[in-house]
């Protein structure tokens, strides 16, 4: 099998183990699935200028989710907390499916996602012309339209079955294509780029880690904004960081 192929039958096997202990962790990993599938297929298709640098960002950042799985399977100290909510809460069956489903979007870009494009542009970075840096921000940029063109198939086979088996029929239709589309992908997006370059481009290593450690406590912030900031802090929850500090709200 191949690397690719690899990657989705350890997804696959996975969601199948949760459904059949009815962990609900399965619904978050089940959009990620059909992402990631389709981020593959934009490779082989040929929509981004480096393919072989987006194929191992696919990998990488899996590599940071299954982690996080493992992670908070043996209770390892070293989880970072926005994960540790996320599972908690898929664990608690009153938790309503698209605020379950936006917290583990909010833990995978605004944590893991930073550190994935840290990992990969420090070694790269200084090297790199101004061409070719613009030419990585086209593909991350390319990789909000293929995650975009992903939404109704989400919605589809995994928001409205789940909805529906977990009795949240309300929440099967409209509020994925709204917070994914408007506020996710565009805002969460642009503000991991430019968190990864500030760590990057930061001289010294004590205070690259320093930052690294910060996004954890920024992604953690919004899950607050989310669970008790009322009606205007779930709507804040999507904004971009820069809004949230000109409110006050960070």
């Amino acid at each position: 099998m191949t690397r690719d192929g690899d990657l989705l039958a350890s997804m696959t096997t996975q969601i199948a183990a949760w459904e059949s202990v009815g962990d609900q962790r399965a619904v978050f990993l089940a959009c990620y699935l059909r992402m990631t599938d389709n981020m593959i297929l934009g490779v082989a298709n040929g929509r981004f200028h480096d393919p072989v640098w987006v194929a191992d960002l696919i990998h990488n950042f899996a590599g940071y989710y299954f982690t996080a799985i493992e992670a908070y399977d043996r209770a390892a100290i070293d989880l970072p907390v926005v994960w540790q909510y996320a599972f908690d809460l898929a664990k608690e069956p009153t938790t309503p499916l698209i605020k379950h489903l936006l917290l583990g979007i909010n833990a995978h870009i605004n944590y893991d996602l930073v550190q994935v494009i840290a990992d990969m542009l420090e070694p790269e970075w200084s090297d790199l012309s101004p061409a070719g840096r613009r030419l990585r921000f086209d593909d991350h940029a390319m990789v909000n339209v293929v995650i975009g063109e992903t939404i109704d198939r989400v919605q589809d086979e995994v928001v409205a079955p789940y909805a529906r088996l977990m009795r949240f029929v309300d929440l099967a239709a409209g509020p994925l294509d709204e917070w994914c589309t408007a506020r996710l992908i565009r805002n969460w997006r642009a503000d991991v780029w430019s968190q990864a370059i500030t760590i990057v481009n930061t001289p010294d290593l004590p205070t690259r880690l320093t930052l690294r450690r910060q996004t954890d406590a920024i992604a953690l912030g919004r899950v607050r904004l989310m669970l008790d900031g009322g009606a205007l802090g779930a709507r804040a929850f999507g904004y971009p960081l820069r809004w949230l500090r000109r409110l006050r709200m960070f």
